[in-house]
């Protein structure tokens, strides 16, 4: 049996995820294949509202996040409605960013620190905040066409939703580096080796295989699952809500800067940035 929640999206809004209970599984599907689920404010809401739904469901008991299409997620939509944010100062507008990131990571924090262990099906891009939000999993099932990267800083943009950190923890301070100051893209071999997706299955099986271990996890009893996710990120992530902050300020003031502009002009001309650090 599969029930559909219902949820809180406005009357005339874009929905850009999907969730669905079946058999002890919250499935939770970004569904804008046609724009590679680009992610936006209004995604980030969405995940928000379905976070506190799947919070207090004792009939989840895990979470599959999946998505539709050739791509898990792109990154950032840079066309997205309210993508950018003015202000009538340099310092205003920074302030915003700021506000407007943290108020983000609230919701990323939601959905990561979720008593139900999140298992992570993964295909083809998962660029940018697509991987930042795949490292919010518990566990990552990759496709073997997944391409993973952190390009941020070839955009003029620091790692502003904690995947740098995250690809720390996981894989180490010098691979965290090495992606995010390059921006170079790892594919899901590597990603395995690394410790970024615990398993590669061909992309015919993917579905399966991640259903199966959200399965696992949701057979399991969900005293012990949850009090085992919540005792391992407590050691995992001690520091995390302080870089966190770090990492809104940072995102704020580049996200301001001149450089950012020119970054995301050249990707657009296909040319590669001249940065001036202003």
């Amino acid at each position: 049996m599969i029930d559909t929640i219902s949820t809180d999206i406005p009357e005339g809004a874009e929905r850009r995820l999907r969730l669905d209970v079946e058999d002890g599984i919250g499935v939770l599907t970004l569904c804008r294949p046609a724009r590679l689920n680009a992610w936006s404010w209004e995604s980030t809401r969405q995940l928000g509202l379905y976070a506190d739904r799947i919070r207090f469901d004792d009939s989840i008991r895990a979470v599959l996040l999946r998505a539709e299409g050739r791509a898990f997620c792109a990154g950032i939509d840079i066309s997205a409605p309210g993508g950018g944010i003015t202000g009538r100062s340099g310092a205003e507008r920074t302030h915003r960013y700021y506000e407007g990131i943290r108020w983000a990571h609230e919701r990323f924090r939601a959905f990561a620190g979720l008593p139900q262990p999140i298992v992570a099906a993964v295909q083809g891009y998962c660029l940018g905040f697509g991987f930042e939000l795949a490292l919010m999993a518990d566990i990552r099932i990759a496709a073997d066409d997944a391409v993973f990267a952190l390009p941020e800083a070839q955009l003029g943009v620091s790692v502003d939703a904690g995947g740098d950190l995250r690809v720390a923890r996981e894989a180490g301070a010098g691979w965290a580096k090495f992606l995010a100051l390059t921006g170079r893209r790892i594919d899901a071999p590597t990603a395995e080796r690394l410790h970024l997706a615990q398993l590669v299955v061909p992309r015919p099986d993917l579905e399966v295989t991640s259903r199966t271990a959200a399965t696992e996890i949701a057979t399991n009893a969900p005293l012990a699952v949850r009090a085992i996710k919540r005792n391992i990120d407590t050691y995992a992530d001690a520091s995390l809500d302080r870089a966190l902050d770090r990492a809104a300020m940072s995102a704020a003031i580049t996200l301001t800067s001149e450089d950012v502009g020119e970054g995301v002009g050249a990707k657009g001309a296909g040319r590669v940035g001249e940065f001036e650090g202003k």
